[in-house]
């Protein structure tokens, strides 16, 4: 079983719903182990969009990378989201590989750890939250190192951990 943190996004119809819907997901085919608080964050890329939820969560899954990424895109279409949008553009639900244990993935489809990861504040915050001793295998530091070296500014926790109503005290889904 391999340890995965997963970034989720939302920033048009039902964020919070769509957030849920993706955790729920997640659960055929992973534990859900952790997940942040959920947080309101400053739309990156183009700057005229609502604004995003985002949370991250850490799973155990026996999917290898490649086959978790087919799962998460097929979560995406079942949750709204379509192919063929604007990058960066408003989406119901954005679903990413962040870390899969320590391993470096570099493939046409799919880049582990996240190429972005140590730029996005909507991800190096909640990250840190769950994971802040884990290290990014490129950059050789942890994530709350990483954390602390950007601008967060655009950042804003609107519910602490256990909003989800996904991962349990116990380790158990609770839904």
């Amino acid at each position: 079983m391999a340890t995965v943190y997963i970034g989720l996004g939302a920033n048009i119809g039902n964020r919070e719903a769509n957030l849920r819907m993706a955790l729920h997901g997640l659960t055929r085919m992973a534990r859900v182990e952790a997940v942040s608080s959920l947080y309101q964050t400053d739309p990156v890329g183009s700057e005229e969009q609502p604004a995003f939820f985002n949370a991250v969560c850490r799973i155990e899954t026996g999917l290898e990378p490649e086959s978790l990424l087919r799962f998460l895109k097929s979560l995406e279409h079942e949750i709204g989201r379509r192919s063929g949008t604007e990058r960066w553009g408003p989406r119901p639900i954005d679903v990413d590989i962040l870390l899969y244990d320590e391993r470096i993935v570099q493939g046409a489809e799919l880049a582990v750890p996240h190429p972005r990861l140590g730029e996005r504040a909507f991800v190096l915050v909640p990250l840190a939250e769950i994971g802040p001793g884990v290290r990014d295998p490129i950059r050789n530091q942890t994530i709350a190192n990483l954390a602390q070296t950007i601008d967060t500014s655009g950042v804003r926790r609107i519910k602490n951990q256990g909003w989800d109503g996904v991962a349990g005290r116990e380790g158990r889904v609770r839904l």
